[in-house]
């Protein structure tokens, strides 16, 4: 791929490529020059091994109780710190720090040069013209969020825009589903939702079966749903903006067992955790209580998952490598998450992330850990043997019994199986705002061989000289 320099943001591309190569090169030199080639091993072999005793006491952590559990968190908090000892009694800690900032240094910019020559960009939505709705109707709940309902003014801000608002009342729950289809029925033109994504997929599920736009307000704790959309998450009130001066998004629309989904449907540990009448009142006791039984088999279902294409086949990255077209199936994970669009797997930094929300494809993520080695096995990403990520049209989900617990955007519910999980490419139409801080940028991942050969290229202008156009 051909790329032009000569300005000066070209010129930063060039540099910052440089310097991430220097950067990474001096991480590598200087341990071989302040501590000699057997010390050098010697360090990475005990960061190493200090990295993946931590992950397996975290597994102890989770799949075990009383003394041992107690032995597990005492071994995760001193193994980091022992390492540390090591390398200050050697007097290279200093020499673990610099290389740590070097490291950090070279990802940094070697990623700010990359995303700027094009190489990886943002899969935007594309955007619709659409005419301004004329009655619309907003669903609002007053205590989403810890209140931001009543905190910006929201209910106010609608109503002068002409909206007409109806507040839930927390303590007497409803069917918002039939709320949105009443008034669609008495002729509103778009639905929209002040809440948390649970509630915002079964009203935009009524948007997408009776063809009405579909307006998202982040006032929910964390907004997934929002953010994917490039909507502003610390002003909610500006979300309302797209009543006047908005464009339509056309997005995909997830079910699990004819339940919608907006971000994912999980299934397994999580899934069984969020059951707890106990999870709500205190999440990290109740977590601790569950899951080793859950993680160790001893208690739950055995999960089967199989996913396949619409013309058969699956996409598959896992430690089992290509598949070869046929269909996927995941055997006993102690957790999977079936979500509308692929999130980014491939750094930590991009996990809760979609880069675009109308490929027509779920992201499957599947874990099975077995052992203390398996969980620190995990380490190494998409090529752990305990991890799977793949992509599918149709994911079916079954079990040794007859239902299970699934959590559905947030929400918790009990399924019969096998319980089919599938998207309709398109579906929703979601109306926001104009102008909006949209999507985060993507991080592309490192690319040695292009970060070379853009450190050293020339720079040359972009303007032809003397009849002769810039290379």
């Amino acid at each position: 791929m051909a790329v032009e320099f000569g300005d000066g943001a070209h010129a930063a591309q060039r540099w910052s490529a440089r310097i991430s190569l220097a950067s990474s090169g001096a991480a590598v030199v200087l341990p071989l020059a302040f501590a000699g080639a057997a010390a050098s091993l010697l360090l990475i072999a005990t960061i190493v091994a200090g990295t993946a005793l931590t992950a397996a006491a975290v597994w102890w952590i989770l799949t075990r109780r009383g003394i041992v559990r107690a032995g597990a968190v005492a071994l995760a908090v001193a193994t980091p710190v022992t390492v540390l000892a090591i390398f200050e009694a050697a007097n290279l800690l200093w020499l673990v720090l610099v290389c740590a900032a070097l490291w950090a240094v070279a990802v940094w910019t070697g990623r700010t040069a990359l995303s700027s020559t094009g190489a990886t960009r943002s899969a935007a939505v594309p955007e619709h013209e659409a005419p301004a709705p004329r009655r619309p109707f907003l669903i609002m709940n007053p205590r989403s969020g810890g209140g931001k309902v009543g905190k910006f003014g929201l209910r106010e801000k609608a109503e002068r825009l002409g909206a007409r608002v109806v507040l839930l009342d927390p303590d007497h729950p409803c069917d918002v589903a039939a709320l949105a289809r009443e008034a669609a029925d008495d002729g509103a033109d778009l639905l929209g939702v002040a809440g948390g994504d649970g509630t915002q997929a079964l009203v935009a599920a009524v948007a997408a079966e009776r063809g009405l736009p579909f307006l998202v307000i982040s006032s929910g704790t964390r907004n997934h749903f929002a953010m994917d959309l490039g909507l502003d998450r610390e002003t909610p009130s500006a979300c309302l903006d797209a009543l006047t001066d908005g464009v339509e998004l056309h997005v995909d629309l997830g079910f699990a067992g004819g339940h919608p989904f907006v971000n994912n449907a999980s299934f397994g540990a999580y899934a069984a955790v969020v059951q707890s009448p106990a999870y709500r009142d205190d999440k990290v006791r109740t977590t601790l209580d569950l899951l080793p039984e859950l993680l160790t088999h001893e208690r739950g279902p055995l999960l089967t998952a199989t996913a396949v294409t619409a013309a058969g086949a699956a996409t598959v990255s896992s430690a089992d490598g290509d598949t070869g077209g046929a269909p996927v199936t995941v055997t006993g994970p102690q957790a999977l998450l079936v979500s509308n669009n692929p999130y980014r797997t491939e750094d930590p930094a991009g996990l809760g992330l979609r880069e675009r929300l109308d490929a027509g494809v779920l992201g499957v993520l599947g874990v099975r850990v077995d052992s203390a080695a398996e969980a620190a096995g995990l380490l190494r990403g998409r090529q752990s043997a305990g991890l799977t990520v793949l992509t599918a049209h149709r994911v079916t989900v079954d079990a040794d019994r007859a239902e299970i617990e699934v959590g559905v955007d947030g929400e918790a519910l009990t399924l019969p199986t096998p319980v089919e999980c599938r998207i309709e490419p398109g579906a929703l139409r979601v109306r926001v705002p104009r102008n909006r801080p949209g999507v985060p940028p993507v991080q592309p991942p490192l690319d040695r061989r292009r970060l070379r050969k853009l450190a050293a290229a020339v720079g040359r202008t972009a303007v032809a000289r003397r009849g002769h156009p810039a290379p």
